[in-house]
C-alpha cells in the first residue's frame, strides 16, 4: 500500500505566502549580555543598523522581504563575529542555514552601498588639523594624515588555474590596503587586490594613489613601511639609519605606523570571519572582498558608538605574509628632500 508523503514547501516555512513579515527574535527579550556574546554588538548598535539599514533590507525586490530587517542583521552580525553558519545561530533567531547565507548576502550588499558614507578622508580644515594633532601626540611625528598597510584576508580558490590570489605562503587570499587615523578609525579600504600583488604593487595601482596624487595633499602625508616606495605624501622609514635624527625619525615612524597593525588586530578578533580560524571565506574573491568591506564598515561604526577598546591579538591562522623587503627608496628627489627637512626640522 502506497504511502502519501507530504512535501514541504520550505520556501513557503521560510516566507509565507504574500512575502509575510515573519518576526522570529525578539531583542527586548534577550539581555545585552546575551547580544554581546552570541552577535558581538549590544542592543543599542543592532537597533541603529536596522534604522541605518532597515530600507535596503525591506526592498520588494529582495526574496527574502519575509525575514525582518532586524533578523537579518542578527543573522549578518552572527556571521561577521563568529565565521560560522553553525545550525544553533540560525536556530537561536529561527531560520535556516540557507536563510542565514541570504541574510548575510544582503546585509553585506546594503553595508558596502554605505562604506563611503563611514570610510573617507575628512574634508575641513580643523577635522584634518584635528587628525594631525593626534598623530603627534603619539610618537611627535608632524604632518600625519594617516597610516598605511596593507594585510591578508583568507579566501576559497577561485579556480585551479587562476594563481593570481595565490600569495607568498601558498595561500589563496586577498591583499587588502588600508589607511586609519590614530584611532583606528579607517579612512581609506580597498579589499579586492589579487594576494600575489607584492604591497608596493598595489599601492601603486590603488585609487588611493590617485586620489593624493591628483587632489595635492601638500599639507601633510601618510606614513607606511619598507614595503612601500618613498613619495611626497607618503613619508617611509630610513633603511640604514646613520645619525642620532635619523634614529628618532626611525622611531617615531614605528611608534606611529604601529596603528594600523593594532587596527588589523582589532578588526580580525572582532570580525572572525576574517581571522582565518574558521577556515578561508568560501565566497568568489568578489563576494569574500564585499564581506571584509562590510566588516570594515561596521568597525567604523562601532568606534562611533564608543565600541573603540583595542582588542587583544586574534589567534586565527591568516596572518599577513612576511615580505621580503628590499630597500624601496624612491628616486623621487622632491620625495627625499621632504623627508630630510622633516628629519633637519622636527628630529636634529
Amino acid at each position: 500500500m502506497a504511502v502519501p508523503i507530504a512535501v514541504l514547501d520550505c520556501d513557503l516555512l521560510l516566507y509565507g505566502r504574500g512575502h509575510r513579515t515573519l518576526d522570529r527574535f525578539k531583542l527586548e527579550d534577550v539581555t545585552d549580555e546575551y547580544l554581546v556574546s552570541t552577535y558581538g554588538f549590544p542592543r543599542q548598535f543592532i537597533y541603529y543598523l536596522v534604522d541605518l539599514l532597515g530600507a535596503s533590507l525591506s526592498r520588494p525586490t529582495q526574496r527574502s522581504r519575509a525575514i525582518s530587517p532586524e533578523t537579518q542583521i542578527l543573522a549578518a552580525l552572527g556571521f561577521y563575529t563568529s565565521g560560522s553558519f553553525q545550525t544553533r545561530m540560525g536556530d537561536a533567531i529561527g531560520i535556516s542555514q540557507a536563510s542565514m547565507s541570504r541574510c548575510v548576502a544582503n546585509v553585506t550588499e546594503a553595508l558596502v552601498e554605505r562604506a563611503s558614507q563611514f570610510i573617507h578622508f575628512p574634508k575641513d580644515e580643523a577635522t584634518v588639523q584635528s587628525l594631525k594633532d593626534d598623530f603627534y601626540g603619539l610618537a611627535g611625528m608632524p604632518g600625519v594624515l594617516g597610516v598605511v598597510d596593507c594585510t591578508h584576508v583568507a579566501i576559497k580558490a577561485p579556480n585551479a588555474e587562476d594563481l593570481s590570489y595565490v600569495n607568498r605562503k601558498g595561500l589563496h587570499s586577498l591583499n587588502c590596503l588600508m589607511v586609519c587615523d590614530a584611532r583606528g578609525v579607517l579612512l581609506s579600504a580597498e579589499t579586492h587586490w589579487p594576494g600575489s600583488l607584492p604591497d608596493c604593487t598595489v599601492l601603486q595601482q590603488a585609487a588611493l594613489t590617485s586620489q593624493f596624487e591628483n587632489e595635492l595633499h601638500k599639507d601633510g602625508w601618510l606614513l607606511g613601511d619598507s614595503s612601500f616606495f618613498l613619495r611626497t605624501w607618503l613619508m617611509t622609514p630610513l633603511h640604514i639609519p646613520e645619525t642620532p635624527a635619523e634614529y628618532r625619525y626611525n622611531m617615531a615612524h614605528s611608534a606611529t605606523h604601529n596603528v594600523i597593525e593594532r587596527t588589523f588586530r582589532t578588526i580580525r578578533s572582532r570580525f572572525r570571519c576574517l581571522d582565518g580560524s574558521k577556515g578561508t571565506l568560501q565566497y568568489s574573491p568578489e563576494k569574500s572582498s564585499h564581506i571584509i568591506l562590510a566588516c570594515c564598515v561596521l568597525h567604523n561604526i562601532s568606534l562611533e558608538h564608543g565600541l573603540d577598546v583595542w582588542s587583544s591579538p586574534a589567534t586565527g591562522h591568516m596572518e599577513q605574509p612576511e615580505e621580503e623587503y628590499e630597500q624601496m627608496e624612491s628616486m623621487d628627489s622632491e620625495a627625499c628632500r621632504i623627508r630630510q627637512d622633516l628629519l633637519l626640522t622636527h628630529f636634529s
